[in-house]
């Protein structure tokens, strides 16, 4: 039998705050997806795993974060022309709204900050600032961090992620996204599917098999116009290959993509889909933990990547 996986990247203003000229519809979209995917989510019984910013988590700050080693100017826009801008920077409320759902849905850090872990200016001493603050903060919750995901998807720092006593983290996709990676699942037909794979720090990889929102603008209008939605037909042939095989399709967005109720029949049409294969009893929904959880079994390792064997000294 096998799975999909549902991952969401969680951060309101601070995915975009670096940059220059940040997508107002997105940046403004960000309360709205987010409370959408959630109605959702418990409409289809779909349980996810939430990526979340840790500093949404807060519910006030200086704008500054003097003891967080981040490079130069990084919180000006906080300060800045998002200083009265709460609803960008917090959002306790709709975290609170992911964890008091009636889905059952998996807690992961996307991060304190955003920081970009392969960015050359992120050295051991911030990624690791990153993961302490995250899970500080995720504590104070009475949160575990048992799930990271990169942001941007820029994997690096591993090791400190294994340091934090995180399981599992979201790897780079080996499909490619937008126009290409529709061309390449529905012409060529190439398998979404993914293995998760044990790392040689004791992570497991989760990679991604989809970007739900990786084709857009004219060429969804027109795609639409002559045929059909391309995420949502790429998104129901990888749900169909993996309910007839053992592999993982694991599909994610940002809850700021849904930026309109065109959005919205997106994501319903997929979760509908999802739950008819899932509800035929050939499909399982997991969250990224328990993916991790099934591969360290497999492995004869147990919570928290410690080899029981070993640690019985039976090894």
């Amino acid at each position: 039998m096998g799975s999909v996986v549902l991952s969401l990247d969680a951060e309101l203003g601070w995915g975009f705050h670096d940059l220059e000229d940040p997508p107002e519809n997105r940046v403004e979209s960000g309360r709205r997806g987010w409370s959408v995917m959630v109605d959702l989510l418990d409409e289809f019984d779909v349980p996810a795993t939430w990526a979340v910013v840790g500093h949404l988590m807060l519910t006030d700050c200086d704008g500054r974060h003097a003891d967080h080693p981040a490079p130069p100017g990084w919180f000006r826009r906080e300060r800045g022309s998002w200083a009265d801008r709460e609803e960008l920077r917090f959002g306790p409320d709709l975290v609170t709204d992911v964890l008091e759902a009636d889905t059952d849905h998996e807690f992961a850090s996307h991060s304190f900050s955003h920081v970009l872990f392969g960015d050359e200016r992120t050295d051991r001493e911030l990624a690791s600032a990153e993961l302490r603050r995250a899970t500080e903060i995720a504590d104070d919750w009475g949160q575990t961090v048992d799930s990271f995901i990169y942001p941007r998807n820029d994997v690096a720092h591993r090791e400190v992620l294994a340091e934090y006593g995180v399981s599992a983290y979201r790897g780079k996709s080996p499909t490619r996204d937008g126009v290409r990676g529709v061309f390449d699942s529905t012409v060529r037909d190439q398998s979404m599917l993914v293995q998760p794979e044990l790392d040689e720090y004791g992570l497991v990889n989760v990679p991604a098999s989809q970007f739900l929102f990786g084709f857009e603008g004219p060429a969804r209008t027109v795609a639409e116009s002559i045929w059909t939605d391309p995420m949502l037909e790429v998104a129901r042939r990888g749900i169909d290959e993996a309910a007839r095989s053992d592999g993982v399709f694991h599909m994610w967005l940002h809850p700021n993509n849904l930026t309109s109720e065109r959005d919205d029949r997106r994501m319903r049409a997929i979760l509908a889909h999802l739950e008819r294969r899932r509800s035929a009893g050939d499909l399982t929904v997991e969250t990224m933990g328990e993916v991790a959880e099934r591969v360290h079994r497999s492995r004869g390792i147990g919570a928290g990547g410690t080899d029981e064997r070993a640690a019985a000294g039976t090894n």
